[in-house]
């Protein structure tokens, strides 16, 4: 009868057969989990120079006049994704955006973290948010930005199931920050624009009034073009990289 004897060599030949198979089943986890996880719209893949600004308003408006007369002056088109609570507040900025014929898009009803909602309440935030802006503006929004950029599976469900658009964005002005200046919200835009791409300001952050001037005439100088998201958006017929980039399907 033959021993087996276990020597130092097969104990180190087992714990690395045992840590390569750890690791494959979790490459294979981790490759499931990313390719069943769904992503908003970040940017567009385009031949095309264009391009689409964007501004979150969730709290104050003192700017909205200043803001509505620099794009009156720059003729550029934006999109606003306002809160519902801030459309309860400033029904009449809500107007003068929609007047002035910029689009007032959907950014939740009270701006909670939607991954922590059930589908119901994240369902009423949208619905409750839509609701507000149809009754100022005459339109329904079609579009919908998660408040915090937070979002999960079903947010993005929840929000495809009322026929609108999750979005994003590539380009973070970061406006909001307290170290950023007219400079730094300049540079941070322009630097990083692309073909494509989603801009984010802040209706209300201190310095994006005087720094926005400066960067639309500069992308204009670049040659891009400014236009709505929902312009910019394939709305059939695409799929979504990893890294929220839409690319249309021929």
């Amino acid at each position: 009868m033959k021993c087996f004897v276990i020597t130092k060599k097969h104990i180190i030949i087992a714990s690395c057969l045992v840590v390569a198979l750890t690791l494959s089943i979790i490459g294979a986890t981790q490759t499931f989990a990313q390719s069943n996880r769904k992503l908003p719209i970040y940017c567009v893949e385009t031949e095309k120079k264009q391009i689409a600004i964007s501004f979150d308003a969730a709290w104050g408006a003192d700017d909205t006049d200043t803001l509505i007369s620099i794009l009156k002056e720059h003729e550029v088109p934006a999109t606003f994704f306002v809160v519902g609570a801030w459309v309860d507040k400033y029904p009449e900025e809500v107007k003068r955006l929609s007047d002035a014929g910029h689009q007032v898009q959907n950014h939740s009803n009270t701006h909670p973290n939607m991954p922590r909602l059930s589908n119901a309440q994240m369902c009423d935030e949208l619905k409750s948010c839509n609701d507000k802006i149809e009754k100022v503006t005459g339109k329904r929004p079609t579009l919908f930005r998660p408040p915090y950029g937070d979002y999960n599976n079903a947010t993005i469900e929840n929000t495809e199931s009322m026929g609108m658009k999750c979005i994003q964005w590539d380009v973070d002005s970061l406006d909001w920050k307290d170290s950023a200046t007219p400079d730094t919200i300049y540079q941070k835009v322009t630097s990083k624009v692309k073909n494509g791409s989603i801009v984010l300001f802040h209706n209300d952050a201190e310095h994006t009034p005087e720094a926005l001037p400066h960067i639309l005439k500069t992308l204009k100088e670049q040659g891009y073009e400014f236009v709505f998201i929902s312009d910019l958006i394939h709305k059939e017929n695409y799929e979504i990289k990893h890294d929220g980039t839409q690319c249309k399907i021929s």
